[in-house]
C-alpha cells in the first residue's frame, strides 16, 4: 500500500482505520527526516496490515500542534483512534515495526 498525505481535510478518515496506522510527522528540509522516510516507505509496500501515513509540519501546523510536535522526525503509532506510542529522532526500521507491532 502506498503512503498516505496526511492533512487536516483526510486526517478523521485516516484516524478511523481498522488498522494500526503509523504516521511520520517531518519537513522537507530536516536530515534526520529524509533518513527516516524511505524507511517508512518500506514499510507501507510490505505491510499492508498498516496504515502508512507522512504529515509535512509546515503543510500542516495544525496537525503537528494538535499532536504536540516539538521536534522532528516524530513517528506516532495509533490504534482504534488512540495514540499507543510515539518516537522522537530517526529509528531503525526494526524499532519502527516494535512500535506497531507492540
Amino acid at each position: 500500500m502506498a503512503v498516505l498525505n496526511v492533512t487536516k481535510e483526510n486526517f478523521a478518515e485516516i484516524r478511523a482505520s481498522e488498522k494500526p496506522v503509523l504516521l511520520d510527522f517531518y519537513a522537507d528540509w530536516c536530515g534526520p527526516c529524509r533518513m527516516v522516510s524511505p524507511i517508512v516507505d518500506e514499510i507501507a509496500k510490505e505491510h499492508s496490515e498498516f496504515t502508512v501515513g507522512k504529515v509535512n509540519v509546515d503543510d500542516q501546523p495544525e496537525l503537528a500542534a494538535a499532536f504536540r510536535v516539538s521536534s522532528i522526525p516524530m513517528l506516532t503509532v495509533m490504534k482504534n483512534g488512540a495514540v499507543t506510542a510515539h518516537a522522537v529522532g530517526a529509528r531503525p526500521k526494526s524499532a519502527i515495526l516494535d512500535m506497531l507491532k507492540g
